[in-house]
């Protein structure tokens, strides 16, 4: 009687069929391999603004092609009533949920983030202490090159049970912060008008975006912070080392003195300005 069942799921397959799934089959792979070509490709000839959201297809076109190629081959094989579909469910899910839970969880998650974009390709991310840009969404993975140009490849699913940074979520602006350490005894007006200066004299500002110059007082000192925008994200550590280290050249011609901070306070004070 079961086996009865198990016939009647299917329908007669000919080589007429076997081609036809052959070709759906070679024509999603080669949509998938044309999109992870030609998009970055043309990803790198458009505006800036249009350069996120274009490399943000890839995954979602990826994903769209392989559910069409699923939905056209499994009919081929496999009678569409109610009661095979379900039983097809069924037996899968529980195949699946024992075998793969972990890898599905990760594809599931994959589906998730293809809706609704933690990350794209061109963002900056952290997770888990991991910080560098997306370079490729696939179904399981995200891969990040960190600015030391590693390879992390950090499963989807993370969106489970950690947190993402996300440090410029799909836009071209990210926020870039410098920090200046200096005795109290200072005229501080006209040390945030040098770093403000510094700031607006770097090739690499965003002139769109405000830059602010921020400072708070503690025990060892004063704490300054120059808050701006690089002209594009990829930018952003040449950014900063160009504001350090001009940043420093003009504070060493005033009437000032760097902070000598505690080690204790200086870790503090790391873990604060953490991307």
């Amino acid at each position: 009687m079961n086996t009865e069942r198990v016939v009647k799921l299917f329908r007669d397959i000919t080589t007429q069929t076997l081609m036809e799934a052959l070709a759906v089959i070679l024509v999603a792979i080669l949509l998938v391999w044309l999109s992870q070509k030609l998009l970055p490709w043309l990803a790198e000839r458009v505006h800036s603004s249009r350069r996120l959201f274009v490399l943000a297809l890839i995954p979602t076109i990826r994903i769209l092609v392989l559910v069409a190629a699923l939905l056209w081959i499994v009919p081929l094989f496999i009678e569409p009533t109610v009661q095979n579909t379900l039983a097809i469910l069924g037996a899968a899910g529980l195949a699946i949920g024992f075998a793969l839970k972990d890898y599905v969880s990760s594809l599931l998650a994959g589906a998730v983030a293809a809706y609704e974009l933690p990350y794209r390709p061109g963002d900056w991310i952290e997770v888990e202490g991991i910080y560098g840009e997306v370079r490729h969404v696939g179904m399981r993975v995200v891969e990040v090159v960190t600015p030391s140009d590693t390879v992390v490849f950090i499963p989807h699913q993370k969106l489970w049970t950690g947190l993402i940074h996300n440090a410029n979520n799909g836009g071209v602006s990210l926020m870039c912060v410098v920090s200046f350490y200096l005795a109290p005894d200072h005229d501080a007006h006209e040390v945030r008008r040098v770093l403000q200066d510094v700031t607006l004299s770097s090739p690499y500002l965003k002139l769109s975006r405000p830059v602010l110059v921020l400072l708070e007082e503690q025990p060892w000192g004063t704490h300054y912070r120059i808050k701006a925008y690089p002209m594009d994200p990829r930018q952003q550590f040449q950014f900063m080392s160009d504001l350090t280290a001009r940043g420093k050249d003009s504070l060493r011609k005033m009437p000032v003195s760097f902070a000598r901070i505690p080690p204790e306070q200086a870790m503090d004070l790391g873990a604060e300005s953490d991307p």
